[in-house]
Parts: C-alpha cells; sequence; structure tokens
C-alpha cells in the first residue's frame, strides 16, 4: 500500500508540474511579446477578468460570469441526467436480451457516430431557439456512451448467472435489478463519466449556436469583441467545471464500486 500511495503521490506531483510549466509558458509568451495581448492575454489580465466575473475581487464587478457558469452547469447537469437515465433504461432493455441486441446493434451504430451539433437544425425547427432545444441536444448528445456502455455491462453477465436466475423462476425485473445492473454497474459509470464531458461540450456549443445565456455565449461575444482577458476566463472557467465535474464522479464510482475491491 505505502509503494502504491507513494506512485500515485509522484503521478500528482507530476502532473502539477506540467500544469505549472504550462502556465509558466503562457506567462512568458504573453509578456515577452511572442504573441499579441490581443489574442494572447497575460495570466494576470485572466485571473483579473475571471475574479471580476465571478464577483470575488472584493470590487465592482458585475457578476456576470457567475450567472453564465450557473445556466452552462444547470444544462449540463440536466441534460446529463437525463442521458444517464434514458441511456440505463434503454441500454437494459437492449442488453438483456441477445435477440434485441441482434436487431438494434446496426441501428445503433449507424446513429452513434452523429456528432449532437449536426442535429441542431433539426432541433431548432423542432423546438425553436429556446433552452428546451439545446437540453434535447445535450441530452441526445450524452446518451450514447451510456447506452452503449449499459449494453455492453448486461452483455457481459456471466451466463451461469442467467441459469441461476431461470432455476430460481426470477422475473425479468428482478433479474435486472439483482443481477444484471451490479455486473454492468462499472460499465455504466464510466459510460456517465464520459458523458458528463460530453454535456458540458455540447452546453456550450448550443449557446453559441442558439443564443443563449450562458458560457458559450460568454465566450463567443467576448471574441467578437476582442476581450481576450475575459475570453480565456471563460476557457479556464469550463476546463475547471470539467476538472471538478470529473472529479466528484470518479469519488462517487470509488465509494459505489466498493464491493469490487479485493
Amino acid at each position: 500500500m505505502n509503494g502504491n500511495d507513494n506512485r500515485v503521490g509522484v503521478y500528482r506531483l507530476g502532473s502539477l508540474g506540467v500544469l505549472l510549466a504550462l502556465v509558466a509558458l503562457w506567462w512568458v509568451a504573453s509578456n515577452a511579446g511572442w504573441v499579441s495581448r490581443v489574442f494572447l492575454p497575460t495570466p494576470q489580465a485572466t485571473f483579473a477578468s475571471l475574479l471580476e466575473g465571478l464577483n470575488l475581487a472584493g470590487g465592482d464587478g458585475n457578476g456576470e460570469l457567475l450567472a453564465f457558469t450557473r445556466a452552462t452547469v444547470g444544462r449540463m447537469v440536466e441534460g446529463w441526467l437525463l442521458a444517464s437515465l434514458f441511456g440505463v433504461l434503454l441500454g437494459a432493455a437492449i442488453g438483456v436480451s441477445p435477440q434485441v441486441r441482434a436487431w438494434v446493434q446496426p441501428t445503433l451504430e449507424f446513429i452513434r457516430p452523429l456528432p449532437a451539433s449536426a442535429l441542431l437544425p433539426l432541433a431548432i425547427s423542432i423546438f425553436g431557439l429556446s433552452p428546451g432545444m439545446v437540453l434535447f441536444v445535450v441530452a441526445f448528445g450524452a446518451m450514447w456512451p451510456v447506452l452503449l456502455a449499459t449494453v455492453h455491462g448486461f452483455a457481459a453477465v456471466e451466463p451461469r448467472l442467467s441459469e441461476v436466475a431461470r432455476c430460481l423462476q426470477m422475473s425479468r425485473a428482478a433479474y435486472i435489478w439483482k443481477m444484471g445492473l451490479p455486473n454492468a454497474m462499472p460499465d455504466i459509470l464510466a459510460g456517465m463519466r464520459l458523458a458528463l464531458t460530453i454535456a458540458l461540450i455540447v452546453a456550450v456549443v448550443g449557446e453559441m449556436i442558439a443564443s443563449q445565456s450562458g458560457l458559450g455565449q460568454a465566450i463567443l461575444l467576448a471574441a467578437r469583441a476582442f476581450r481576450a482577458s475575459d475570453l480565456f476566463a471563460g476557457i479556464v472557467l469550463l476546463g475547471l467545471i470539467g476538472f471538478v465535474s470529473n472529479a466528484l464522479l470518479a469519488f462517487a464510482e470509488q465509494r459505489l464500486l466498493r464491493w469490487q475491491r479485493p
């Protein structure tokens, strides 16, 4: 255990070192004039814009970035929850039956590669330029990792467990809940982690295209006005949201899968 803990500590220090090196390179490039500050602001200016936008500077910050963040995170979480719900339900219904998998698998493989952004014109024609349209596209784009992971998890159930379920005359719902779902849980959680990242990406793209309030719109407006520090502040904030949300879900995954540890 001590050896594993030491390796984890080394990896964390190494990752922190890489991050600090990138920030140092950014600082040198912007302050030395390698790239015009119109396009590459200094880290100090970006940090100041971030504090002002989040109204954390103690001055007269407008706090608009905080409101945009709440809107984006709200869309991301709502779309992710819908995607997880429908992905698990549909994946369980497909994965539990080899016949259904054989019928549906070609259709899934045809639809799965479609980028969610390509469906934006269709979603706009159905829902209009509304928050519901962005939510639909986010949920659709984030559903596929959960759906395919759930199908794989249920398909990988040990065949002898199915035989035991038949001997015990378990209903289909009882089999799914007591045997299929625990076996598929590692795949489902991995799919949900990937889906959360996709939900954030699609939410930002949807806000840019549909002119909905959020970080996507804030970044787009900052780019059009050549406010480089505000643009980079939004990008840094998106990175922080992705990092924190993934870390929280990874922690939840470790807690939920404790029973798998030897």
